[in-house]
């Protein structure tokens, strides 16, 4: 599901969708006739990774600037067409190239995609002598900065984590704003969380895991079980966490020509009338305890406007005593190891991230498919 396919969400006609989707394609054109003056050869990686952060850097700043300028009816109906081809495309390439299955689902009334190994699924295997362990469950909450993408637009990073770490991946689709602005985006995720629970999922074998806003999301999710008086899981990860709405650091402004993000970051919708500093929305005034808060993976580059209030979060968990692994990759931006899995820094992401699974994450060798 997509947020166009909710009864409740307007959405703009065939004639204004169609308008809106061939100005997407200029802006991108756009953006592209951009990077030759934006001197792409130069950066921190080799020449390819250069040439590939700088044409990455403009298409998805293009993309953003142009579809956060749109009524929300027309942006809605944009989504659904990208979405579409997502659904087309990349589950058979991630059946192929990472041998992923991808499989809807509910859980505790919340729909989303299940991504695991073809090889540890009843659907591909059927001798259980021959079938791979899951070891562990990710939930995981999908970025677009608490208003938009999907899961399936997330099942190709979702197929690497699943080949990463050998767990399976389920993708919350969760409420959104300006529809559905806080609190409904945590109450969905605390009830997928519930609904693993609930499936027989140990907390002791399930990792909460986000990008972006969905990173901010899941840290703020912690905060809700803990609350709530909720098993914590074994452990967070997180991708460029927005865990401080009050945007307020100095990197906002430094970085706002080096980032992808577009320099009005849209957080008003979300919040709704709640205080930006509310704990509840900004993970990072969440006064985090070792005996609630989880071993925590958390990255993001050094070019990206949230490195300030992240580099903060970072410094607040190792103070509190949280265990944390913090890696923070020079000349990066926002999301990098989504927009490009094939950079150097990327895959130091990557390598540390397999082995901080392999040593906060207790594997269950009884583990049976949730789905």
């Amino acid at each position: 599901m997509v947020m166009a396919d909710r009864p409740e969400v307007e959405t703009a006609s065939g004639p204004v969708t169609a308008l809106a989707v061939m100005g997407l394609a200029e802006s991108l054109l756009n953006g592209l006739a951009r990077v030759p003056f934006r001197r792409p050869w130069q950066g921190p990686g080799g020449l390819l990774d250069n040439l590939g952060q700088s044409v990455t850097r403009q298409v998805v700043r293009s993309f953003m600037g142009y579809s956060t300028g749109l009524p929300i009816e027309e942006f809605r109906s944009m989504e659904k067409i990208l979405d579409d081809i997502c659904l087309a495309v990349i589950p058979p390439f991630v059946g192929i190239i990472d041998g992923v299955e991808i499989a809807d689902d509910t859980i505790g009334g919340v729909p989303g995609i299940w991504c695991r190994a073809k090889a540890s699924s009843d659907a591909f295997v059927d001798d259980s002598d021959e079938k791979e362990t899951i070891g562990a469950t990710i939930l995981y909450l999908h970025g677009g900065g608490y208003i938009g993408t999907s899961p399936i637009m997330y099942s190709a990073f979702a197929a690497s984590l699943v080949g990463i770490t050998g767990y399976e991946v389920f993708i919350a689709d969760y409420r959104m704003a300006p529809e559905f602005p806080f609190p409904a985006g945590v109450l969905d995720a605390a009830d997928v969380y519930q609904g693993l629970l609930d499936r027989g999922v140990d907390p002791e074998h399930l990792v909460i895991a986000g990008d972006s806003g969905g990173g901010g999301l899941a840290a703020s999710l912690v905060s809700y079980l803990h609350n709530h008086s909720k098993p914590k899981p074994a452990a967070l990860a997180l991708f460029s966490p927005e865990v401080d709405l009050d945007l307020d650091h100095p990197s906002i402004t430094e970085n706002a020509h080096l980032d992808i993000l577009p320099w009005n970051v849209p957080v008003t919708p979300y919040l709704h009338g709640v205080q930006p500093n509310d704990e509840r929305v900004s993970a990072v005034h969440s006064a985090p305890d070792p005996e609630w808060f989880p071993p925590t993976f958390v990255c993001w580059g050094s070019d990206e406007m949230f490195r300030d209030g992240i580099r903060e979060f970072a410094q607040e968990l190792q103070t509190a005593g949280v265990k944390v692994h913090a890696m923070e990759e020079r000349g990066m931006f926002h999301v990098f190891p989504i927009l490009m899995p094939w950079a150097e820094s990327s895959r130091r992401v990557f390598r540390a991230l397999h082995e901080l699974a392999g040593r906060y994450v207790t594997p269950d060798p009884e583990a049976e498919q949730t789905h």
